[in-house]
Parts: C-alpha cells; sequence; structure tokens
C-alpha cells in the first residue's frame, strides 16, 4: 500500500539514535516526556534524545512551522513513537503529506524500550512539579493523585490587582492570588518575610501545603496602564519562585495554566472560594534565601567568571530601543549581563513556551542557554525588568535541577533607578 508507514525495531532504533541524520519525535503529550508515567510504564521521560511533538500539536495550522522551528528537516530519518500506534501513524502520515520521504514508526516503546533498563531515557528532573489540567481534576475531585503524598493543597488563581479576572472564570476549589501580597507594587521586589508570612497563612499555605498555581493568558495591551493585569499565568510562575523562596516545599505549576484547563475541557466556574488560614507558616522566612539575589549580588555576579547575570528580556529592551514599561524611564541594559531573550516585549515569554503556553521543551532551552554559556556548572541569575520573566526562566532552570539559580529580584527597574552604570546598541560581541 503506497500510503503504509514502515517499522523500526529496537536493535534497528539502536543503532541509529545518536546518528545525527535521524530524528526521534515523542508524540505523547508533554507531561509523559518530562518523566509522567501516564500509562504506568516501569519508566518514565523519554528515549534519550528524542524530541517533543505531541499529537494535539498537528491539529495546528502552523504545524509545520513548529516543526520546523525544532529542526526537524526532510533529509533526515523521523522515527516516530507514542503511546498508541494509531496516534504515531497519524503523526506520521502528516508528516508525509508535509514532504518528509523518510518516516519510520516504532511500535515497542511500551513493550520493550522502557522495561529495558539498559535503553537510555532522558526525563526533566523536578517533571512532578509540572502538572497537567487531568493531574489536578483528578486531585481536585478525589484529593488523591499520582506522585502526591499529601493531604492538604492548595490551588491558586493568579492575577496581578485584576479580581474580575478571577470572577471571570476559574478553576473550582481555588482561590484567588493578587501578586501584589507576594511583591510590592512600589518596588516590585518580594515583600519582606512578615509579610509573606502573612499573606500566605491568609491563603491557608504553610511549608508543607502542597500549592498548585495556575493563571490565564490572553494578550495584554501595552497602552494600558497596567498591562500586566493580563499576564496571570506569568504572574503564576512568579508567585511560584516567591512561595519557594519562602520555603513552600512542594510547589507546583499547571503547565499552560488555564487554558491546559480548558482545553482539556474542563469547567470553570465564578462561585468564589474563601480561603481557610492557617495559624502559622512552620518556618523562618526565607528558607530560601539563595533563590532571590539583590543588586549588590547582582555586582558580584558581573565580576566573577562563574557566574552569569541572565537578562530574560526582548531584544528591543536589551540594546535600549524601550524601557519595556510605561513606568520605566531609562532604556538600555546591564553592562556584562548575558542576553537570555524572552520574546516580543515585556509580557510574553514566547521563546520559553510553547504555542499552547506549556513550558518549552526542556532540551530546547538548555540548548540555547549553552550556546550563551549559561550552564549548569555556574551560578546563574535571571533578571528582567521586575521579576516575572526572571521568575519564569529560574523556574525553568529550577525545574531541570540546576543547583545554583536565582531571580535577581530587582531587575532593570532597581538598576536604573539606582544610577548604575548602563549600556545601550547592539553590544560588540552580539
Amino acid at each position: 500500500m503506497p500510503d503504509r508507514i514502515s517499522d523500526i525495531s529496537t536493535s534497528e532504533l539502536e543503532q541509529c539514535f545518536h546518528d545525527s541524520d535521524t530524528q526521534i519525535i515523542d508524540v505523547r503529550p508533554v507531561e509523559a516526556y518530562n518523566g509522567w508515567k501516564l500509562k504506568g510504564e516501569k519508566r518514565g521521560g523519554h528515549i534519550e534524545g528524542a524530541r517533543s511533538l505531541p499529537a494535539k500539536w498537528s491539529d495546528y495550522i502552523d504545524w509545520i512551522e513548529i516543526v520546523r522551528n525544532k529542526d526537524i528537516l526532510p533529509s533526515q530519518k523521523i522515527v516516530i513513537y507514542g503511546y498508541d500506534n494509531q496516534t504515531a501513524e497519524k503523526v506520521a502520515m502528516r508528516f508525509k503529506k508535509a514532504g518528509y520521504p523518510n518516516i519510520v514508526v516504532y511500535r515497542d516503546f511500551l513493550t520493550n524500550w522502557v522495561n529495558n533498563d539498559r535503553l537510555p531515557m532522558q526525563y526533566l528532573s523536578r517533571y512532578r512539579h509540572l502538572v497537567s489540567a487531568e493531574w489536578l481534576k483528578e486531585l481536585s475531585d478525589t484529593g488523591k493523585a499520582a506522585e502526591y503524598n499529601n493531604t492538604r493543597f492548595v490551588i491558586c488563581h493568579a492575577h496581578y490587582r485584576n479580581p474580575a479576572d478571577y470572577d471571570a472564570g476559574h478553576i473550582p476549589g481555588s482561590v484567588s492570588v493578587d501578586t501584589n501580597t507576594l511583591e510590592s507594587p512600589e518596588t516590585w521586589n518580594r515583600r519582606s518575610p512578615q509579610e509573606l508570612k502573612n499573606t500566605l497563612e491568609s491563603l491557608g499555605i504553610d511549608k508543607d501545603t502542597t500549592v498548585i498555581l495556575y493563571g490565564r493568558f490572553s494578550f495584554p495591551d501595552n497602552d494600558d496602564p497596567f498591562p500586566g493585569s493580563s499576564a496571570g499565568h506569568l504572574g503564576s510562575i512568579r508567585a511560584a519562585a516567591i512561595m519557594l523562596y519562602a520555603g513552600v516545599e512542594d510547589v507546583r505549576i499547571l503547565n499552560g495554566g488555564l487554558q491546559s484547563w480548558t482545553d482539556s475541557g474542563f469547567e470553570v466556574i465564578k462561585e468564589p472560594q474563601i480561603p481557610h488560614s492557617v495559624e502559622n507558616f512552620g518556618t523562618e522566612i526565607p528558607a530560601h534565601p539563595e533563590y532571590f539575589i539583590d543588586t549588590s549580588e547582582a555586582e558580584a555576579y558581573l565580576a566573577s567568571s562563574d557566574k552569569n547575570l541572565v537578562s530574560v528580556r526582548s531584544w528591543p529592551e536589551y540594546i535600549g530601543e524601550v524601557s519595556g514599561y510605561n513606568y520605566i524611564e531609562k532604556k538600555g541594559r546591564i553592562p556584562g549581563s548575558v542576553f537570555g531573550n524572552c520574546g516580543s516585549d515585556a509580557y510574553h515569554m514566547e521563546n520559553y513556551r510553547n504555542l499552547d503556553h506549556t513550558m518549552r521543551e526542556f532540551h530546547e532551552t538548555e540548548k540555547i542557554w549553552k550556546a550563551i554559556g549559561v550552564t549548569p556548572d555556574k551560578y546563574n541569575a535571571f533578571y528582567c525588568g521586575t521579576g516575572w520573566r526572571g521568575s519564569e526562566a529560574f523556574m525553568n532552570a529550577w525545574l531541570m535541577g540546576w543547583p545554583n539559580v536565582s531571580v535577581y529580584d530587582g531587575g532593570w527597574f532597581e538598576w536604573s533607578n539606582l544610577g548604575k552604570p548602563f549600556e545601550t546598541g547592539i553590544p560588540k560581541n552580539q
């Protein structure tokens, strides 16, 4: 039959999976790729070197652009595998129709590869902290879920000074969290230990509570006095970083935010959930002061050969064409900072996310960082204008298990207000 897709055996795959002319594609959900055992398999994660291209993306109009952006080329041999062969074949046919001539399906992933400890697999180090909508639904409905060994959890719908965002529709059982209760609207830095303690206790959160955070993605209007009001999921990741700093031991993020919940067909409600406060957070705040640095430490990073201060800003911000914010006057960058490219502007993180707002394949992020000298053997502090984008980059590194990562909390806002040295224009080394 002309449309039949050929198979590849385990032994054949072993012989070619390190070949640069072979590209292995994992079409399972990103959670499975990251490490979740969605089918109860012996080992979680993906075949070493495989790329993540979930089958649901094949229905996107711009699917071929995603493929090309991942440097998956028609000249390569494409090996596709998933949880079931029907899904793998569907994606294989999409490749074939797009002009990829050399496509095979590996059908023995569940029956052979994951059951053989000799065959290499990889996974996201802290995959448990990046959860799916299905996982959260099960936890919400039953109080139980995979990789959850607790009796108390709080679901947080994050927003920035925008309670109407919560009122418009939220995940059942979630409480409203204004990021202003975790960071100061005057400095945009994390609030004091006592203020964080008061906020977390009022939300019913102590150090032993499992906290799941999410927000709504929309399209911020830079002409709005408060554009960040529309960047709720970015705000939720900022809140996650601050909670880790404070000492919450089990912080989790709904991968893709509210969009993932609604994409899964789950309902949102408008009835508010009133938090049940706790008496004591249970440990001194901050329990992890190393997760945040301030300006003096940022200066020390710039002077050290084994440290990076990484600017998670857009290119126009980095070269000083714009400040990025309607309330920041000065334009430019911190001299010696490394360009970590967030995406288009101060309220978007396209370069760290997939089109469905889930976190980008961690191997891709690691490869981009390696090219600019940001590696796990160094101390890496991420910053942006006010801490949100820097926090998302930090969370990417933290999820990968990097040992020495932090957020430079003051960022460009504090640095420029202190009158510190700055640069504009394209750096000579770019």
